[in-house]
Formats: structure tokens, C-alpha cells, sequence
């Protein structure tokens, strides 16, 4: 019988399974695009299998730019621009044009799709005071990087405090990332919030696994960065997230100054026309207020501007003794402090409490007339410290912020692992690392200690 095909023989075939026809017994029909030997070959394009994907979960098959693609446009090359739009209306509490992302396109540059501009950035940092505060570098980055982005903060209620000294943060909220059950009514509450503020990239330290990658991906950020469980913790959370980094370990804190370098790495690479960025140091900002309210604290204590020493990290249950999670051996008894006090001569040591229950112990042990602060909150240690001659401290915030500050410093640490971990570079930072024999903080030699106060005097007479 005759075969007949009822398309073209140009047209290309397009269906896999025959229809069903009834066939009669006087003629038969045969569609010659429904013939096996017929499928048509599709050719994969050569790809280079050594380069980095972006994320294996999203897209095994992306394997990053193409080295050979030439982009010659303005709208590609080089850093993001500055905002567009009209300045805020400074009557209007909800500002000026603020349109959510997709409602503003005639006044949006091709670059911000093509160079993936980011505009509006939303970090989340898990921790305390001492976590939050060496991320400070990072937003410093993220700020050089991307030149106009609005920076964000969602942090504990204890970090959230850090932010009054860090002028590159618009807004900081209170959010426990620690939580691993939070209430219903602030979970959905919190994810309100991140929606309506249309980030372009929402970063975050807390260790993913599938929940908080979902936390994420509810923010609609076009870019969503995370760390992850280095274990089968994080199955799953790579389809939610753009860009994941595994530790080492299970505790960020753990890396010391450069706990965040895989997220630095990663936020400074070289782009078109734009090479690395290196981390900035560390640096805060204090405003006049906060030192005037300090300054009263410390002159009330019989204390007189840079003419004294700050005593911190003793040993208290507060919550504000500002310990990093990297190192729980990090507080003193006041015993240990006052032996230490005494090698001072021609200044005044002002012994920092984070709980006034503290107060009692210090001046059993120190005396009556020995300088007392009570300070609870990194902004009020941060003036303090600018306005010492230099810190005495265990590994706590005010050894970070009195590098941040330029101010000589004596860090007591465990061991000496912990001192090259926290304090890269100590010799450049005026810092005197003094050190447990024992890998226990209560064994520190005292001695040494007392010997090292002569950093304080040499820079008496440099200044």
C-alpha cells in the first residue's frame, strides 16, 4: 500500500509518541515523522569543565561567564553607578519614588541586570557583640563594591548594639538567627519586613540547612548568599540559596579575625573592568554624644582623660562581657586583674564591670578608691577606650575595638594559637600578645604580663 505523510518533508518532527488512529483494512497510514529511526540528534555545545559553577544545586549545567564573550557596553563595564532617582523628600516618612523593584524600569540602567547591580543589601549576622563587630569590614567592602548601596542589618538583640558605631548600616533589627524554633507570629513578621524592602542580595552567616534556606528564599532577593552545614545538615538548602560557602567547622567563630574570608572572598572577586577588592581593617565611628555620656562616667570615677588604663574581660555570668563563641576561656578573676593593676605607675586603671553585682568583688579586692565603670554596650567601651592611654583585656570586644582605635593594647589569650587567630599581625596593630603555657586561661604568667606594660609608658613618650 502507499505510504502517506500528511506534513511537508521540510517540516521537522515534533512528536515522540504516534496517535492513535483507527486503521481500516483497505487503507493504511503511516506518519513518517512517528518512525524511530527518524529522531532528530542534538548537538551539546563544548563547555570548559574546569571552571567554577555557581551553584551545582540550581544548574548542573552552569559553568560560569564565558571567557570568550566581549562585552563592550557602558551599561556592563566596570562599577554599578550611583542611584538614579530623586533625593528623598525629607517631609515625607516614607521617602521620595521609592518604587518596589519592577515598578521603576525608565529609570533603571541596563546595568543593573547585566553587571548585577546591587542596590539595596540586607546582611544577617549570627552572634553576639564580638561576631558583629568584625563584619565590619565586610559592609566596608560591600560599600567600596558597590558604590550607593543601602546596607541593612538583621542581628541578635546583644549585636544589634554594635551598629551605633558604624555609619555605613541605614537600619538595624533585632532578630534572633539563634533560635532554631521562633515564634510563628515574628518568623512571618520578620519575612513582612524583608519583602517589602526589595533587596537585590540578602547575605548570611548562620549555617543553612533547609529551614533557614527557606527563610531566605522567602525574601525574594534576587541573590541569596549563605553559609552552609558542612555536613547532610544542608541537604536541600543549595536549591534555595545563589551562592553557598561550607566551613570547616560548625562554628564560625572559631576562625578568629578572619572568620568571614570565604564571604569576603567571594564579595571582592575581580569583574569586568573591576579587580579585587582587599578587606578594609577594622574602624568604627563614635559620635559626640556618646563620648560626652562616657566622658561624665569615667571623670565620675575619679578617672581624667588619657591619663588611665582599661581593665576588661573580668569574670562574670553577664551576657554583656562581650566574649567571642570562638573562645569561652576568655574571662579573669578580679584577683588575677589587681595583681596585675599594680605593676601600673603614673596612670589610673579603671576596672570595667558588665553588671553592677560586680562592683562589690572589685573593691574588696582592689579597694576602696580603684575607678569603677559599669559599661554594658560596645558603643560606650568603643569611647571609652578613645579616650585611654591603652587596654589590658582577655579576648573580648575591647581588644578589637582598641585596634580599631589605634590605641596600644596587652591581650591574655589561652594559648598562642588563639593569639595569631584573633590578632593577625599584632606588631603592626601595637598589640603585646601574652599567652598560656597550659592552654588554660587562669595559668596566664602574670609576670609577663606586668613586663608587657611597658608599651604604655614608651607611648607616653612618643606622644
Amino acid at each position: 500500500m502507499a505510504t502517506i505523510s500528511l506534513l511537508p518533508k521540510s517540516f521537522s518532527p515534533f512528536l515522540t509518541n504516534p496517535p492513535s488512529f483507527p486503521s481500516t483494512p483497505s487503507t493504511k497510514i503511516s506518519f513518517s515523522f512517528c518512525n524511530p529511526s527518524e529522531k532528530p540528534v542534538y548537538s551539546r555545545p563544548t563547555v570548559a569543565t574546569n571552571a567554577k559553577k555557581k551553584n551545582p544545586w540550581l544548574d548542573p549545567f552552569d559553568y560560569g561567564d564565558d571567557p570568550e564573550m566581549e562585552y563592550g557596553s557602558m551599561y556592563s563595564d566596570g562599577k554599578q553607578e550611583e542611584d538614579p532617582r530623586p533625593p528623598d523628600n525629607p517631609n515625607n516618612p516614607y521617602g521620595f519614588l521609592k518604587f518596589p523593584m519592577g515598578y521603576n524600569v525608565e529609570v533603571a540602567s541596563l546595568g543593573l541586570k547585566v553587571r548585577g547591580d546591587v542596590r539595596r543589601c540586607c546582611c544577617m549576622i549570627q552572634g553576639g557583640v564580638y561576631e558583629n563587630l568584625l563584619f565590619f569590614p565586610t559592609i566596608q567592602l560591600i560599600k567600596d563594591r558597590y558604590p550607593g548601596v543601602q546596607v541593612d542589618v538583621i542581628a541578635s538583640p546583644r549585636g544589634k548594639q554594635t551598629y551605633e558605631l558604624n555609619k555605613n548600616v541605614r537600619w538595624a533589627n533585632a532578630y534572633d538567627l539563634d533560635d532554631d524554633f521562633p515564634e510563628p507570629a515574628e518568623y512571618t513578621d520578620m519575612i513582612g519586613i524583608l519583602k517589602g524592602r526589595y533587596y537585590d542580595m540578602v547575605l548570611s552567616t548562620k549555617l543553612a540547612g533547609f529551614g533557614h534556606a527557606a527563610f531566605l528564599f522567602m525574601t525574594t532577593a534576587r541573590d541569596r548568599v549563605s553559609y552552609i552545614y558542612p555536613n547532610v545538615n544542608a541537604a536541600g538548602a543549595g536549591l534555595m540559596l545563589s551562592e553557598t560557602f561550607t566551613p570547616d567547622g560548625l562554628n564560625l567563630s572559631e576562625g578568629g579575625y578572619n572568620m568571614y574570608q570565604q564571604m569576603t572572598d567571594w564579595l571582592g572577586r575581580p569583574a569586568r573592568n573591576v579587580p579585587r577588592h582587599l578587606v578594609p581593617p577594622l574602624k568604627v565611628s563614635i559620635s559626640r554624644k556618646l563620648k560626652n555620656f562616657v566622658e561624665a562616667k569615667y571623670k565620675n570615677s575619679g578617672a581624667e582623660k588619657g591619663k588611665y588604663i582599661v581593665i576588661h574581660g573580668i569574670e562574670s555570668d553577664s551576657q554583656a562581657s562581650m566574649q567571642s563563641k570562638g573562645d569561652t576561656d576568655s574571662l579573669l578573676p578580679i584577683q588575677v586583674w589587681a595583681e596585675i593593676a599594680k605593676a601600673l605607675r603614673g596612670v589610673k586603671p579603671i576596672f570595667v564591670i558588665p553588671h553592677e553585682k560586680e562592683r562589690y568583688d572589685v573593691e574588696e579586692i582592689a579597694g576602696k578608691d580603684a575607678s569603677i565603670v559599669f559599661i554594658t554596650t560596645p558603643g560606650q567601651l568603643a569611647a571609652l577606650i578613645n579616650d585611654s592611654i591603652g587596654v589590658i583585656a582577655t579576648n573580648t570586644a575591647a581588644i578589637q575595638l582598641a585596634n580599631a582605635r589605634n590605641k596600644p593594647s596587652i591581650a591574655l589569650f589561652s594559648s598562642e594559637e588563639k593569639g595569631r587567630l584573633f590578632v593577625p599581625n599584632a606588631e603592626e596593630k601595637k598589640c603585646v600578645v601574652v599567652s598560656s603555657k597550659t592552654g588554660r586561661l587562669i595559668d596566664i604568667d602574670i609576670e609577663a604580663a606586668k613586663n608587657a606594660t611597658q608599651i604604655f609608658y614608651s607611648s607616653l613618650v612618643l606622644a
